[in-house]
This record gives structure tokens, C-alpha cells and sequence, in this order.
């Protein structure tokens, strides 16, 4: 809480913090508008199964205006496709027209952004990743900009059971210590990664908003430390998953460990058959160059 500046509440996942923002907050037939290009878990989470409870949902543009919704769920950063909204405009006309506004700062932590200063609602993390950082820890967080909020959302968490385990906790705590440090090293190696990732022939597009986002550059000076980009197709992003050794072939994302995916295999109908999502860890930006530049090279030409 002291480090988003609000009221927090821990759960047992990201997907946990998800489950009771929503359930404990909206009554069935609410609708809820989610950043299109986002984080999958979230979208299919509410698509998929909490649609049957009388969700209704809406991916949108963040880029945009947001849409007419009980709930808007804004992510910078959202990964893969790594848009970032205009946060002040979004969360202005998103609680003009009457509607909570969460912000998944799960990529750029507290450390980078602290979306309650712009006016959010809530802001959820999937503290797994980047807050705990070592791959090892399963966790969420919601941090509430409102005590009521915080009382309703504690007292779901209760009566769910979606609490977190006092293990996981501890290691958050322990991650927490060196957050600042991880975050400053992994955004300087993903900025430099993504620099020469466009110089690459293989390289058919970059996203990492520290290549040419203003909106981006106007709330935060550092963009932490997941990019995607695309090769020719799904045959050549399997090549380079499998020309890796340094960099591990794994969906967790945010810790020490740089890791890489082709996203496709989980949700083709959202990305590019040749997106790799790349997140950087603590590895020297030489040695990780040195590996994506082999595992590009050896693609065929044309």
C-alpha cells in the first residue's frame, strides 16, 4: 500500500485479485470494458468464465477514449501488443460516465508508475511477477485509492478464501527489497535489447514503448522490462524459442531470469503468428544480445 500510495489487500494470485475486484464489486449484468492487446489471463478470465455469471465484456482501444462500462480495466504496457494509455483523459471520461477504473500495473510496478496519483480506482498487480521477481512466488495485489473499498474487498477476500499463503508473502517481502534495483537494470537492458532488435533483418517489428511512445514518455522515464516483436511466422518464432539457452522458453515473465514465448500458441486469435514476447531479467544486455543475434541469424533469409 505504501508504495502505490493506497489501501492493499493481497491475494493468492493475480487471477485471485482479479476474481474479487470483480465479483465483490460489480452485480450480474455489469459491464466491464478491458484494454484490447492486454494481459490474455485477464481477458479470458472474464470471457470465459465469468461471463457465465453475468459479466458482460468489451475489449476496447486504451489508446482511445474507453467506452461506456461499469468497469474500465486500463494496462500500460499491456503485453504483448504494449500499448499504453493516455491515463488522465481515460480515467477522467471513464468516471464521468459513471464507471470504476482499475489499472493493471503489473509491468511497470509502483517503482515506474502509481496510477492512484492519476486518479485510478484501484491498481492490481499480479505480484508473482515483478513485485516478488524471482520466479517463485504466486501472488496478487490490490491496492484501493478508497477505505470502503478496501473494507468490501477484504471482507470477499474473506469469506472467498482467495488469501495469500504466509510463504509466498515472505518472498514478496524479500523481492520488494531489491524492486528498485531490478526495475532500473531491466528497463536499461530492454530499452538497448529493443534498439537493436529493430536494427535486425529478422526483425519484422518491435513494441517496447521506450522506442516512440510520447504518451508513454509523459508519465513514465523508464518502460520496464517486457517487449515483443514479430519474426516471418510461426515456423521462425519456434526456431528462435529453440536456438535459446540463456534465455529461458517460459511464460513467467518479470524476474531475474530473462524468458521468452511465442505468444500464439496460447491465444492465436489476438497476435501475430511471429510475436515473441521477450522479458528481460538480470543477465548482462551483452550476453542476451549475443544469444537473440544468433537465434535471428540463423533464420532464413527473405
Amino acid at each position: 500500500g505504501d508504495l502505490d500510495g493506497g489501501h492493499a489487500l493481497l491475494f493468492s494470485s493475480g487471477s485471485g485479485a482479479t476474481t474479487a475486484l470483480l465479483l465483490a464489486l460489480l452485480e450480474p449484468g455489469a459491464t466491464v470494458a478491458v484494454a484490447d492487446g492486454g494481459y490474455f489471463g485477464t481477458y479470458a478470465l472474464m470471457q470465459n468464465e465469468l461471463t457465465r455469471w453475468g459479466l458482460r465484456v468489451e475489449a476496447f482501444d486504451q489508446t482511445g477514449e474507453p467506452p461506456n462500462a461499469d468497469l474500465v480495466w486500463l494496462e500500460p504496457c499491456a503485453h504483448p501488443m504494449m500499448s499504453f494509455p493516455d491515463l488522465v483523459p481515460a480515467i477522467s471520461q471513464a468516471q464521468a460516465s459513471g464507471a470504476l477504473v482499475v489499472v493493471d500495473n503489473t509491468v511497470l510496478s509502483p517503482v515506474l508508475l502509481r496510477p492512484l496519483e492519476h486518479g485510478a480506482d484501484f491498481v492490481l498487480h499480479s505480484a508473482t511477477k515483478i513485485l516478488a521477481g524471482h520466479h517463485d512466488a504466486l501472488l496478487g495485489a490490490v491496492v484501493c485509492a478508497r477505505v470502503e473499498d478496501h473494507v468490501r474487498l477484504r471482507e470477499f477476500r474473506t469469506a472467498s478464501g482467495i488469501v495469500a499463503a504466509p510463504d509466498p508473502a515472505w518472498l514478496m517481502l524479500r523481492g520488494i527489497k531489491t524492486l528498485s534495483l531490478r526495475t532500473d537494470r531491466q528497463s536499461a537492458t530492454a530499452l538497448e535489447l529493443a534498439r537493436r532488435l529493430t536494427r535486425h533483418p529478422a526483425v519484422q517489428r518491435v513494441r517496447y514503448p521506450g522506442l516512440d511512445d510520447p504518451v508513454a514518455a509523459s508519465y513514465v522515464d523508464a518502460f520496464g522490462p517486457l517487449l515483443s516483436f514479430d519474426v516471418a511466422g510461426a515456423r521462425e518464432a519456434a526456431s528462435v524459442e529453440k536456438s535459446l539457452s540463456l534465455i529461458e522458453n517460459a511464460t513467467s515473465l518479470g524476474g531475474v531470469a530473462s524468458t521468452l514465448e511465442a505468444r500464439a500458441r496460447w491465444e492465436p486469435d489476438r497476435v501475430p503468428p511471429g510475436l515473441l514476447r521477450l522479458s528481460v531479467g538480470l543477465e548482462d544486455v551483452e550476453d542476451l544480445w549475443a544469444e537473440l543475434a544468433q537465434a535471428l541469424d540463423a533464420l532464413p533469409s527473405g
